[in-house]
């Protein structure tokens, strides 16, 4: 299963049945996007964060975010993978991560997610920039064994 934080400092997740995950940051361009996702074998599915723009961003960044947001669906589909699109709050609360983002605030949030993510995947290297990908993949994964 492949879950995708789409953001800027987002990143790529790869989780297996047997508990085996590997992370990436986000490929800066679409064609090292399509190049990483090819290589993937035996993809049941790919997980990506649902997004939109938000209250106080620019015109420019919504722009490029929805840009990025688009490219990163064309290389998942280019690979050949079945995408599904997901809502932060679903599969956060699918998860059951505790805590809100609106009770410790954004920056606090991340890092608990990274804590999380890390014990998921004590095997490797947990970053601000994966952990998110790496729960989202989680969340695929359940929703697949699951029937979904």
């Amino acid at each position: 299963m492949i879950g995708i934080d789409p953001g800027k400092n987002g990143g790529v997740a790869l989780v297996g049945s047997d508990g085996t995950a590997e992370a990436w940051a986000m490929p800066q361009t679409v064609s090292d996007m399509v190049e990483l996702f090819r290589s993937f074998k035996d993809i049941d599915g790919c997980w990506l964060e649902k997004v939109h723009s938000m209250p106080g961003q620019g015109v420019a960044s919504s722009f490029s975010f929805g840009q990025n947001y688009g490219q990163i669906q064309s290389a998942v589909i280019a690979a050949g993978i079945p995408l599904h699109d997901v809502a932060p709050g679903i599969w956060m609360k699918t998860l059951g991560l505790g805590v809100s983002m609106k009770e410790i605030g954004k920056q606090a949030w991340k890092v608990h997610l990274k804590g999380l993510a890390q014990q998921h995947f004590p095997s490797i290297k947990v970053t601000l920039k994966n952990a998110d990908a790496l729960l989202l993949a989680e969340y695929g994964l359940r929703e697949c064994l699951n029937g979904k």
